[in-house]
């Protein structure tokens, strides 16, 4: 071997210590790189790596041993074997074990044969000798069982321990991990456990099974998976990158498993989830549990959009956003909630399409939930403003309530008379004043309602509805703010914004595009006007100083600012330019005719999947709510802080054959711990199992200082 022409080191041919020895000299006095010593002597780098290990550990002897297990050594014991071992110690026979396990006897007694455990490796494979069953026949006679892959009974009997569960998902014979809690003394955050009762009433779990099925053999299963992305949210880990700052065996006991799934795995059965295309097929199956059990709710819909703002570099469509008063990359979804200002589905509008636009798509959607004969009165503000739109909903059964939008004539102020009516436990009183009008040249007949606010300033409501009272309708008009609130506890608490995908889809090619060159235009023509305007300052500037004295005369005046009026008149020829070629071109044109980076929409899979988690989370929170308000005094202004102030609380968990009682420690004060035990006396009549096994929970808080 020659460094620079210079000869560095020789062996025989077949000296594989030789060779090694040379490869790490040559890397460790820097003669050469990693990857050109391992590709100038035929090895991958992984293998110099390893060699360089060995030599700073055990020095040159160790450079000629080959890879594996010495010859002659013993593998440790298998999972299934150290399952069975453990077994016989807890008193059970091989018999027992074996129809614990579901293998042959012939197969436990082949385990346990060597009591030191010498014999065991057998079992896995490494053995020899008549007889041997690996886990390959393990796997065989498992598989022979009816049904294929099980979803019984958990075969570890250490909570903290799932070996054996984890080797049956991995041998493709587990579909889900069945929950196993251990008890333990204030378990951290095990307050969460409050809210399973209202996730098992919101039919998640039964509408993800109809939906996805499974997501195949896995120790983290389709249930799991659920139930994991429910808990982070309702403990506010609001992306799945937050479990890192979580122990995963403490996450793992508030779902009844040794360790909770980590990022990779997280991010990982997510996108198996989206890979399957059905995420808006749950949210609508999600949906229609909602109706059918608060469709008393759905007389009052709320629609309104929710603009998602992108903070990446690839180029998506714009979309006005209000609240920094920007036009800005982003995606646009629009929610819709019912009077009480919880969600029941949500939409994605495609390239941001304003709300009059998905109104009809929307009313749709809504109308194959609560049925053909319901009448709903859908709520919105200006944005959804069109009386074209607004016959055609009329017509298919919808009422219309909404801001009036454009010129109006104001009202007199001696008009308006004060009502006051008490409605959902409150008393509201509004200065109004109620009309009829007539819109589209007198074809279409509506209600307005004015509203007479601080400072003399008007706010006309317009609506189809004739047989409520006017101050009715201005209650649910201008109670829009719940659902306001309700999008941005979830943007604070929940990270609705949160980009959840980084991946982009192609735009549809032949969707119809805003023109850029159009904006390029206005641009030219914003700053040629604004230079005209300028210079006609100055001119008009240099007019007023001018002494007549020294120039009598326009023409000695024009002579002497020459140079100014050329200018402005090639500015104006410019903006005449300008203005020609703007009315001549398209406003919109298709995207595959866009110049640039090619147009993208973000990938919406996951993130409709993520909002659908959120959603019912939210809903779980609020029904929770819903059962402490009579039982908290404050419910309207902390109810739902309480709430959450209760599922991050520690609490004891006891398990027996067929309950988990779980027992909150007492909250920061005592009027807080009577409403969350009186909240926990309800969740009890409910009767709720876990899911996955047949526990019913039971819930109580500890008394002071028991």
């Amino acid at each position: 071997m020659c460094v620079a022409g210079l000869p560095m080191y020789h062996w025989a041919d077949g000296d594989s210590a030789a060779e090694a020895y040379a490869m790490v000299s040559l890397v460790q006095c820097g003669y050469a790189e990693q990857k050109e010593v391992a590709r100038a002597f035929g090895h991958s780098t992984r293998t110099l790596r390893r060699c360089q290990r060995r030599y700073e550990a055990e020095g040159m002897s160790s450079l000629g041993r080959r890879s594996g297990r010495p010859a002659g050594s013993r593998g440790a014991p298998g999972p299934w074997v150290q399952t069975a071992a453990v077994l016989q110690s807890k008193g059970l026979g091989v018999r027992a074990i074996a129809l614990r396990v579901g293998v042959s006897t012939g197969t436990v007694s082949t385990w346990l044969r060597c009591p030191d455990g010498s014999g065991i490796s057998t079992a896995s494979g490494t053995g020899q000798g008549a007889g041997a069953r690996t886990d390959s026949d393990v796997a065989a006679e498992v598989r022979m069982k009816p049904g294929g892959r099980t979803r019984g009974k958990s075969l570890d009997t250490d909570p903290s321990n799932r070996t054996i569960d984890r080797l049956l998902a991995r041998l493709g014979l587990l579909e889900d991990a069945e929950p196993v809690f251990k008890p333990g003394k204030l378990v951290p955050r095990a307050g969460v456990l409050l809210a399973v009762p209202a996730l098992v009433q919101s039919g998640i779990f039964m509408v993800a099974e109809e939906v996805y099925g499974e997501i195949g053999p896995a120790f983290y299963g389709l249930r799991t998976t659920m139930l994991a992305l429910l808990v982070m949210a309702l403990l506010r880990v609001k992306r799945p990158e937050g479990l890192k700052e979580h122990v995963p065996a403490d996450m793992g006991r508030l779902l009844g498993l040794d360790r909770a799934p980590e990022v990779k795995t997280l991010r990982r059965k997510l996108s198996r989830l989206a890979s399957c295309g059905k995420a808006e097929e749950f949210g609508r199956k999600l949906a229609r549990q909602r109706v059918a059990r608060r469709g008393r709710m759905l007389g009052f819909l709320y629609v309104d959009g929710h603009v998602r703002i992108y903070h990446g570099r690839r180029r998506i469509p714009k979309a006005y956003a209000t609240r920094l008063r920007l036009a800005l990359p982003a995606t646009t979804d629009y929610w819709v909630n019912d009077k009480r200002g919880d969600p029941v589905f949500v939409v994605t509008a495609e390239a941001n399409a304003a709300l009059a636009t998905m109104l009809p798509a929307i009313t749709q959607e809504i109308r194959s939930l609560v049925g053909q004969r319901r009448r709903v009165t859908v709520v919105f503000d200006r944005g959804g403003w069109s009386p074209k739109l607004f016959v055609k909903l009329i017509r298919s059964g919808f009422d219309i309530l909404t801001y009036r939008k454009g010129k109006w004539k104001k009202i007199p102020r001696g008009r308006f008379r004060t009502v006051q009516k008490r409605i959902e436990g409150r008393t509201v009183s509004y200065e109004l004043d109620e009309r009829n009008i007539r819109l589209l040249n007198g074809r279409l007949r509506m209600r307005q309602i004015t509203r007479l606010c601080a400072r003399d300033h008007q706010t006309p409501v317009v609506t189809s509805r004739f047989d409520l009272t006017a101050v009715e309708l201005a209650y649910r008009m201008f109670e829009r703010w719940r659902q306001e609130n309700f999008l941005k506890y979830l943007r604070e608490e929940y990270a609705l914004d949160a980009l959840v995908d980084y991946s982009t889809e192609p735009d549809r090619p032949e969707r119809l595009a805003p023109n850029p060159e159009r904006r390029t235009i206005k641009k030219e023509l914003a700053a040629a006007r604004a230079r005209l305007k300028a210079l006609e300052a100055l001119y008009g500037g240099a007019v007023m100083d001018n002494k007549e004295m020294k120039r009598s005369t326009v023409r000695g005046f024009k002579i002497a600012h020459g140079k100014l009026g050329q200018e402005i008149r090639s500015v104006r020829k410019r903006i005449g330019t300008l203005q020609a070629r703007y009315g001549q071109t398209p406003k919109r044109v298709m995207v595959k005719d866009l110049s640039g980076e090619p147009l993208v929409r973000l990938a919406g899979e996951r993130k409709h999947l993520s909002d659908c988690i959120k959603m019912v989370a939210y809903q779980a929170e609020s029904d929770l709510l819903a059962l402490v308000r009579p039982h908290y005094a404050r419910a309207d202004q902390e109810g739902r802080t309480l709430v959450s102030s209760a599922l991050q609380n520690p609490a004891d968990v006891e398990v027996t054959r067929k309950e988990l009682r779980v027992t909150l420690a007492p909250l920061s004060s005592q009027h807080r711990t009577r409403a969350v035990a009186s909240l926990c006396r309800i969740l009890n009549e409910m009767n709720s199992r876990f899911p996955g096994t047949e526990l019913r929970m039971r819930f109580a808080v500890a008394q002071e200082g028991s």
